[in-house]
């Protein structure tokens, strides 16, 4: 067939529908087999859809449009291959047909195949700049999150240069400058912009968590005093075996691990009249990206050492924060962990990650004057809420959770002790 269909496939059973999101290649364009052609939104994250066949792109799908999986969204005229082919050199030098048209440069062909990542698209608009500002490195051309963001600096330098232009003499400037005119005051300008498809899930699962579920939350206090002088002793020597930083998520999620598997409520869901209980501890991690927050999680925590949790972590944020998330790196989870102590947060009230029935929220680390011993003493203080499904999780087990947790970060030698 010289023209073929190209739809939306199947991504999973949960998935039904996809917000097309943008075209990479222009209608009528000469692609290649296996030549990304969009980028579709799911519930969970951004997905680029490649050529089944070389041949001339023929667009059907509007960026914005919600398909349904099985969708049409581009046709292929395979037919047409050869004469795109010979077009496009033509095109380049129609004084002279006979002649061979030039062969574009690496850069130039790297420049000519450029397309942003989903973060990148997000700086890039939000900068006021289009990707033929920006010379991508990724692979293939691809413009990266830091392409962005380094065409984004050089162009808010700009103006710092024209600064150090030779000055006017001030008798000049006050004659020839126009007089100032104040800024308009009291602006009443608005504009609409669609929910992206990752947003309307969220929105969706938050009510729906808040709508379903008998959400309550705890609230106790640890001091990180142990742990701190911990990674302070320790982290050059774990670094140097490692090749990664030890952090305070994966000793949080250790110590969660620890105490899901003695306390299996909080580490099961309710499904219908039934509750699921685990013998493992797959911890949901929230990410913060450019489309909202994702909360990938890491398998078998309780079986993974300090480094393979930091080395996943590590992975799961690069690929969400460039919209590489797989659909499977995304699913399960059976406890969340967010920590809004990265942005300042002092104290909040997490919202359960369903079908999960319990989060727990860290925040920011801060001096506070405690009594210690009968003497008040200045330790690094972090507030701990744990948000929880109360027809599932009991009060006393929910405190109890918390408590132990709190122990553990405490005296983390019980925590590497398995104690």
């Amino acid at each position: 067939m010289p023209v073929i269909e190209l739809h939306i496939p199947n991504l999973g059973e949960s998935i039904t529908s996809v917000t097309f999101a943008k075209w990479l290649k222009p209608d009528g364009a000469w692609v290649a087999m296996d030549e990304p052609l969009c980028e579709i939104e799911t519930e969970k994250a951004n997905q680029e859809l490649s050529a089944d066949k070389a041949g001339k792109l023929i667009h059907v799908a509007r960026e914005g449009e919600d398909l349904e999986v099985g969708a049409v969204f581009a046709r292929i005229d395979t037919d047409a291959t050869q004469e795109a082919k010979a077009a496009q050199p033509a095109a380049a030098a129609p004084s002279a047909p006979i002649a061979q048209a030039p062969v574009p440069t690496a850069s130039e062909q790297s420049h000519a195949s450029n397309h942003p990542s989903p973060a990148a698209a997000k700086i890039l608009a939000e900068g006021g700049l289009t990707p033929a500002d920006v010379t991508g490195t990724g692979r293939g051309g691809r413009i990266t999150k830091e392409d962005a963001q380094r065409a984004l600096e050089k162009k808010m330098q700009a103006p710092a240069a024209t600064a150090t232009a030779p000055a006017v003499a001030p008798e000049a400037e006050k004659k020839d400058a126009p007089a100032a005119t104040p800024s308009a005051s009291f602006s009443r300008e608005e504009h609409r912009q669609r929910m992206s498809r990752m947003r309307r899930t969220i929105a969706r699962r938050l009510v729906s968590a808040k709508n379903n579920t008998a959400m309550l939350t705890t609230f106790n206090e640890v001091d990180m005093s142990a742990v701190i002088a911990l990674r302070e002793k320790y982290q050059e020597a774990f670094v140097k075996k490692y090749g990664i930083k030890l952090g305070f998520m994966s000793i949080f999620a250790k110590a969660c691990a620890k105490v899901l598997l003695e306390m299996p409520d909080v580490n099961a869901f309710i499904d219908g009249d039934d509750i699921v209980y685990h013998d493992y501890a797959d911890i949901s991690i929230a990410i913060s990206t450019p489309n909202g927050l994702v909360v990938p999680p890491i398998r078998n925590v309780e079986s993974l050492g300090f480094h393979e949790i930091e080395l996943q972590l590590k992975d799961l944020a690069t690929k969400a924060r460039e919209g590489r998330l797989s659909l499977e790196e995304m699913s399960g989870g059976t406890f969340t962990i967010t920590n809004g102590g990265i942005f300042g947060s002092l104290m909040s009230t997490p919202i359960l990650n369903e079908p999960q029935s319990a989060i727990l929220g860290m925040h920011a680390i801060k001096e506070r004057p405690v009594a210690v011993n009968g003497q008040v003493e200045i330790r690094p203080m972090m507030y701990l809420a744990l948000s929880y499904d109360h027809r599932i999780v009991d009060g006393a087990t929910s405190v109890t959770f918390l408590v132990k947790v709190k122990e553990l970060i405490e005296d983390p030698v019980r925590l590497l002790l398995d104690l």
